[in-house]
């Protein structure tokens, strides 16, 4: 059985899609290391990048171009410095020429050596081939497919289950949430308790704590720039941002000089219903809004859905319990990641494949499960929030007006937050022997909705919004 981790599951990067952006970003920089293994890293003389499909009809509005550019120059979308972006790129295309690696200058034209080919290869909607011509006449290519959540595979990894540098085995193989429950009652543990379990087979007790507090300050740290950042998203739709406003008026009279400071002046702010949907639209809009600004946020378990659980974990510490702490951290992440990944191996969460029920779906059902067991409810209950929140957004359809991770991303990202603590609540007033629909049944109704979605429906801008609301509308 594969062996997800809550790390796979949420990534730092670089905006504004995990599958448009941060996979290709990351597949670029993998082709450039296994040039290396293969020994003809230094006999390239010349390189092309095909982008196929999805990566091809929205790569444009993705800057899934800009992604490649920089894996291929060796940044790392986890620390590069995101407001050098552009002027790395600008650089790239004005000298017509690129430093492989960060090693080797070679001649590159960023028009001409970056082809956008609408047709689909049959593994996956995103596909990318690199192509490296060699000093003795011949070429070596390679072909990646960007499935989602800044995962890269290749075609080869369909037969690949005997291979045990790829697969391994947790000790609590979850591949369903029959399992999940299984190990929960078998060790009288809570979901959170038998992900621990799991992480600690790979890493350390420290290096998790480490971990998930850089998971938790990235982004904190991105709902605080998002909240303080005013003017216009890039891409040519005009599109307003909303978070710094909305922020203006909710954040009231306590000083702060940074994003920890910030947190403990909100828990100081009126708490009335409407001013609750406010701020936890609030943290969503600005994380996205950041995100569509080539920004550094944490996929959970994308880009396009980022907002929904740092809106959602954000609730809990400025509403819900005022002395939230990293363990509270910890549990609501490690709940998320594994009911992220639940999706991951029974369904999709790649748009290109499920449309959107397959992001901000997926992410509402991790969020809603995660604040669940915060507040209390058993591992059944949290499943029955994961449910609920799935069901509500079956047959969302990815429809992206110019290709732009904006609108109706944006605002999507606090509808699946609100939903997910709506989710939550129902559940803890649910006797799970009472429920319907099973987990596992809405996981499989979310596979079998995708399948039947028309491609139009699938990050393609296509269909729906995309087409129904011209560019010059905007």
């Amino acid at each position: 059985m594969e062996c997800i981790s809550v790390f796979d599951m949420l990534k730092i990067g670089v905006g504004p899609s995990s599958s448009h952006t941060l996979g290709p970003w990351r597949a670029a920089e993998r082709w450039i290391n296994e040039l290396k293994q293969q020994g003809i890293f230094d006999s390239t003389l010349r390189i092309k990048v095909h982008l196929y499909g999805s990566l091809a009809l929205t790569g444009k509005g993705h800057a899934t171009d800009i992604a490649v550019v920089m894996g291929l120059l060796g940044s790392n979308p986890e620390t590069v410095a995101t407001e050098n972006i552009g002027r790395t790129v600008e650089k790239v295309k004005a000298e017509n020429q690129i430093n492989l690696g960060g090693i080797r200058t070679i001649p590159f034209s960023f028009t001409e050596d970056i082809i956008f080919k609408k047709e689909f290869l049959q593994f996956h909607a995103n596909a990318l081939q690199f192509e490296a011509f060699l000093n003795d006449g011949t070429f070596s290519m390679e072909t990646y497919y960007s499935i989602g959540g800044g995962f890269v595979v290749k075609e080869e990894r369909i037969n690949s289950k005997e291979n045990k540098e790829v697969f391994k085995t947790f000790p609590c193989p979850v591949r369903t949430g029959v399992d999940l429950l299984s190990f929960c009652k078998e060790k009288n543990n809570s979901i959170s308790e038998v992900v621990l379990e799991n992480e600690l087979s790979l890493r350390s007790s420290h290096e998790i704590d480490t971990e998930l507090n850089r998971i938790w300050n990235t982004m904190l740290e991105c709902m605080y720039l998002g909240c303080h950042t005013q003017g216009t998203l890039p891409g040519g739709l005009s599109v307003r941002r909303r978070a710094f406003e909305m922020h203006e008026k909710l954040k009231g009279d306590v000083p702060y000089s940074n994003p920890v400071e910030w947190l403990h002046a909100i828990r100081k702010t009126e708490v009335k219903f409407r001013q609750i949907l406010k701020w936890v639209s609030c943290f969503a809009l600005s994380v996205n809004e950041v995100n569509a600004s080539l920004g550094r946020v944490v996929t959970a378990p994308t880009n396009g859905s980022a907002g929904v659980i740092p809106a959602v974990l954000m609730y809990y510490m400025v509403i819900e319990n005022h002395d939230a702490d990293l363990e509270h951290i910890k549990k609501f992440l490690l709940v998320a990641g594994e009911i992220g990944s639940i999706f991951k191996k029974g369904a999709t969460i790649s748009a290109a494949m499920g449309g959107c029920q397959a992001e901000i779906g997926v992410s509402s059902s991790m969020a809603a499960g995660a604040l669940t067991e915060l507040l209390g409810g058993t591992p059944e209950q949290v499943l029955v929030a994961a449910e609920i929140a799935m069901e509500h957004h079956l047959g969302l359809t990815c429809d992206p007006i110019g290709g732009l991770v904006q609108v109706p991303c944006i605002e999507r990202n606090s509808m699946g937050a609100i939903k997910a603590i709506n989710a939550a609540e129902l559940a803890l007033e649910t006797d799970p022997k009472d429920v319907k629909v099973p987990f596992d049944k809405v996981v499989n109704t979310m596979w079998e909705t995708a399948k039947d979605m028309s491609s139009k429906y699938k990050e393609t801008s296509e269909g729906g919004l995309a087409v129904g609301v011209f560019l010059s509308d905007c």
